[in-house]
């Protein structure tokens, strides 16, 4: 006979947890993609709203305010995961969030000191706050995600990615396009922010011995998932970090290699559609929030198409969690680079068949999340801030390069022969991502994981030691 577990409420405090961390991701990722949208409205103010001021700056200066974010955002990444060990996933998120969006407030009152300069320096702050996010967010799911529904709860707070994207797109749009002009675009995502953190504060909880809300049921049954009783969890942020045995880890670089390729690609995609339909086809603001984010829409609906899916396979047990995280990840890398590499075949008078094969592009990607992305969990729950720091860190140096190397490339944003370059060299970035993932990739627990590992390590080296001086002794003795 099977035990029935209880396992508290249908929707429970972890459901909780997941849904504040997708939201909070999606404001998150509306204010780190809202920039693309805010340039082309001003540098355009005549496809806008022509009441704010306009500013003449090249595709070069463009370029580095969209990569300027990442300059910051990559700083933060390696010291993310000690800070969440050291004061907490819960204060971390709250206090990256609500910096942020205060920073965000003032870019329409300091751009009249200076220039592009100015708007660089904003979104610098914003990376080096934000980068702290996705650190905290995983670290704080994992304290709450049973074994059982890991896949499921990471994938729904994860999903707030893609639904932080398409609000950058469509938001932004109808914001520049409104009375508020481009300036609401910082006051929008300032207000929804500090709003965030107020629900934050009440609802969020560092772990289920924490929560005022929980249920004893719901409690037990996630601390019988994780193993875990209070004396480890109050003592979980004194776990030593194994940082030789992270670094040399395959399964770790493989998820390293993976997250930067989709890095790469999708920021090339996400940044260059706004300035491709407005460049080469001629759309205004209008028709190019509409092209710029139905991508974006398909993007957030597959999440949740490739959600479902996964739990009907590994429910039935069709395919072991392994093969479903590398299958995944190979339809969401692969198929995309096909249809990039059909991009380089599309000229100046297909602006339909663009526009389709951005849907598809990006639609297909959204199995990224299932496939490397939620990688970390299962290799090890108890530094995943940590391994995340590292992956996310390396990452987020792609964002950084493709503005620029797009800049370098495209000297004239009309010229689709220049745009072909551009995502050529995404395609092959695809094509060699997932090669090594498929390689490499693991979704074995890892023995560093263990909180005891260091001390067992050492443990051993002293006995290897000792029995060699016995060894040695007894051999000079005879």
């Amino acid at each position: 006979m099977k035990a029935v577990v209880s396992k508290g409420p249908r929707f429970g405090q972890r459901h909780v947890q997941a849904l504040l961390l997708f939201i909070g991701i999606a404001i998150n990722y509306m204010t780190k993609y809202s920039a693309s949208i805010s340039l082309v409205a001003m540098t355009n103010a005549a496809t806008t709203n022509p009441n704010f001021p306009q500013y003449d700056w090249s595709e070069s200066e463009k370029s580095y305010i969209l990569s300027s974010y990442f300059w910051g955002y990559v700083v933060s990444q390696l010291p993310a995961g000690y800070i969440c060990n050291r004061f907490g996933a819960k204060i971390t998120l709250f206090g990256a969030t609500l910096c942020s969006s205060l920073v965000g407030l003032v870019l329409p009152f300091t751009l009249k000191w200076g220039d592009w300069q100015i708007f660089c320096a904003v979104r610098v702050m914003q990376g080096l706050l934000q980068g702290f996010d996705l650190p905290a967010a995983y670290a704080h799911l994992a304290k709450w995600s049973p074994v059982e529904e890991r896949n499921r709860l990471g994938a729904v707070a994860s999903s707030g990615i893609e639904c932080g994207t398409l609000l950058a797109m469509v938001i932004s749009g109808l914001i520049a396009v409104s009375s508020l002009g481009w300036p609401g675009i910082s006051y929008t995502s300032c207000v929804v922010g500090i709003i965030w953190c107020v629900f934050w504060e009440i609802f969020a909880a560092s772990s289920p011995n924490t929560s005022t809300f929980i249920t004893a049921e719901e409690r037990y049954y996630i601390q019988t998932s994780l193993a875990m009783n209070k004396a480890n969890d109050n003592i979980k942020k004194l776990i030593p970090t194994p940082w030789k045995a992270i670094l040399q880890s395959p399964a770790v670089w493989a998820g390293l290699v993976s997250r930067s390729s989709e890095a790469w690609c999708f920021t090339t995609i996400q940044a260059s559609i706004p300035d491709y339909m407005n460049g080469v086809f001629g759309l205004d603001m209008k028709n190019n929030t509409l092209y710029s984010a139905l991508p974006f829409i398909t993007l957030w609906i597959m999440s949740y198409v490739y959600l479902i899916l996964a739990d009907v396979l590994l429910r039935k047990k069709i395919l072991s969690l392994n093969a479903l995280r590398k299958t995944f990840n190979s339809i969401s890398f692969w198929i995309p680079a096909v249809f990039l590499f059909g991009l380089c075949f599309v000229h100046g008078e297909q602006q339909v068949l663009a526009g389709t094969l951005f849907i598809f592009i990006v639609a297909v990607n959204a199995g990224s999340m299932i496939g490397s992305g939620l990688n970390v969990l299962d290799l090890s729950p108890n530094h995943a801030g940590v391994v995340l720091s590292i992956i996310n860190g390396s990452a987020s140096i792609m964002p950084i390069l493709t503005p620029l190397v797009s800049g370098a490339i495209i000297q004239d944003s009309s010229n689709y022969r220049q745009w072909q370059i551009v995502f050529a060299i995404s395609g092959m970035v695809y094509l060699v991502g997932n090669t090594i993932y498929l390689i490499w990739g693991s979704t074995q627990l890892q023995p560093w994981d263990d909180p005891n590992f260091l001390e067992n390590k050492n443990h051993h080296h002293t006995e290897c030691s000792t029995d060699d001086q016995r060894t040695t002794g007894s051999k000079d003795v005879v």
